[in-house]
């Protein structure tokens, strides 16, 4: 390890910018890791730190790098909602087609949280794939459905998937079909989005 890592890695964590530059003026490694597997670019997306990511990103830094636990600085977005990390990143080239350690795409934890200007973008901007099944068995619509609040910001994720192409009769592994969620949850703005979503498109 090159003597300057690990302050780079303290930096990173820090958000320390400044040191950051530093750091790799100092000839630190961009792709030090710490000892859970870090590189400096996961915790700076981690804390939607974009001037750090964009100093790690111009050195270099790779948005694909996994940490030990299987996290990625791409997948950081997705949980946070970050536009401006999403920015940040996509000019970096990452691999849309990683997943997390539960198998889902950044789309999936977005649509969870109601990241809704997160999804949208990454329906409209990458063609990561609105129908990808996690190891729960579960689609960003399924997710949205039931660990959601059925609050606004997720009514407006639902749409948006439904809109993208999501199918909102994909069951999970019980065979519940995200409509037959949102009903038993009393959530009916959502269970009548599909309909609503399908006059507005054929009206077009």
């Amino acid at each position: 390890m090159h003597p300057n890592d690990r302050p780079l890695l303290a930096a990173a964590h820090q958000g320390d910018t400044s040191a950051v530059r530093g750091a790799l003026a100092a000839c630190a490694h961009v792709e030090s890791r710490d000892d859970e597997g870090r590189t400096p670019l996961l915790p700076a997306a981690r804390a939607d730190r974009v001037d750090v990511a964009e100093l790690l990103i111009a050195a270099g830094a790779d948005p694909n790098a996994r940490d030990t636990a299987g996290d990625t600085p791409w997948l950081a977005p997705g949980l946070t909602g970050s536009m401006p990390m999403l920015r940040a990143l996509l000019p970096a080239g990452p691999d849309l087609s990683l997943t997390n350690r539960f198998g889902g795409t950044s789309l999936i934890p977005a649509a969870e949280r109601g990241h809704v200007a997160y999804v949208r973008a990454v329906l409209r901007e990458t063609g990561t794939g609105v129908d990808h099944v996690n190891r729960l068995g579960w689609t960003a619509l399924l997710e949205a459905v039931i660990l959601g609040d059925g609050g606004r910001a997720h009514q407006d994720t639902v749409e948006l998937l439904i809109t993208a192409g999501a199918d909102p009769l994909f069951a999970d592994h019980d065979g519940t079909t995200p409509l037959q969620h949102a009903s038993r949850r009393g959530r009916d703005a959502i269970a009548g989005l599909p309909a609503a979503t399908t006059r507005r498109v054929s009206a077009r």
